[in-house]
């Protein structure tokens, strides 16, 4: 039964795994939702791309492990050359390596497939509408990976980070790709990037995923 939605026109959303038993049942089961067009399903990341450039295209389902071109890199490029695509991941793996890496990449959303129909549905018109969802397993695995790691970086930001650079952690913590954070701040990726860079350098950050991960400890994100 669709299940009802204030917005007549169907989100567009491409089921990407390389496994044809989970892509195309999943296809679907997403099809009846009532507002998800499925618009189509993608082996690999070479497809996902491609089929982006063909159409416009409002979210991606994405499966990490796949051949050609996996998911973490496809994320990445989208979030590069396609920023108004949202990218929900659907995987198996909640370690904290995919997840960072995946988020770090922009992904706006992370599921494990123990996730229900509806949480699927949710994710993704959450994502369309630009928020993030991550689900309990991953909060949880976020959250201990955190507080595993007391050392005083982890505990407090630097006292001369900017309320700028706080808000671009923020931002980045939530998944957001540089495009994406500078029009949601009104200024350009070049000044977004001189953020990026001046707060690493004060925070001892490495790479975005530790960004990534220093936000929610910080709790910015």
């Amino acid at each position: 039964m669709s299940e009802p939605t204030d917005d007549p026109k169907p989100l567009k959303v491409i089921v990407a795994d390389d496994q044809a038993a989970v892509r195309e049942p999943l296809a679907a089961v997403l099809g009846m939702s009532g507002d998800i067009d499925v618009v189509a399903a993608a082996a690999d990341g070479t497809e996902v791309l491609a089929a982006v450039a063909a159409a416009p295209v409002d979210v991606v389902l994405m499966d990490l492990r796949m051949p050609v071109l996996d998911g973490i890199e496809t994320t990445r490029r989208l979030s590069e050359e396609h920023p108004e695509v949202a990218v929900v991941v659907l995987t198996t793996f909640a370690d904290d390596d995919s997840i960072l890496a995946a988020l770090g990449a922009g992904a706006r959303g992370y599921l494990t497939k123990n996730a229900g129909r509806q949480d699927i549905v949710r994710a993704i018109r959450a994502a369309a509408a630009g928020q993030s969802v991550l689900d309990r397993e991953v909060q949880d695995r976020l959250l201990a990976t955190a507080r595993a790691r007391p050392s005083a970086t982890d505990r407090a930001l630097p006292a001369d980070l900017t309320p700028r650079e706080r808000e671009v952690l923020t931002l980045i913590g939530r998944g957001l790709p540089n495009r994406a954070i500078a029009e949601k701040l009104f200024i350009s990726e070049a000044t977004v990037k001189t953020h990026i860079n001046n707060l690493f350098a004060k925070a001892a950050i490495r790479d975005r995923p530790d960004a990534v991960r220093r936000a929610i400890a910080a709790g910015l994100a």
